[in-house]
């Protein structure tokens, strides 16, 4: 799933919702921490809208919500 980039955060119970939900499901998606990555960070804000995580990227669109991306990706 390589178009597909996970953001996240360090101390994000959420993130960790979702990721868990990645290696139970053994489904790899590019994840990047926003605290460890400034760009990703400004990123995130510049062209998602909001500072928010998780953030799922796909085919152009942000999504956030842990369920709803877990959600997305059942399918």
């Amino acid at each position: 799933m390589s178009d597909y980039k996970l953001f996240v955060g360090s101390f994000c119970p959420h993130c960790r919702k979702v990721e868990n939900f990645l290696d139970e499901n053994d489904i790899k998606i590019d994840i990047v921490n926003i605290n460890e990555d400034r760009d990703a960070m400004m990123e995130l804000i510049q062209k998602g809208g909001k500072r928010q995580v998780p953030c799922l990227f796909h085919d152009g669109e942000y999504m956030y919500e842990s369920n709803d991306i877990i959600e997305f990706l059942q399918k």
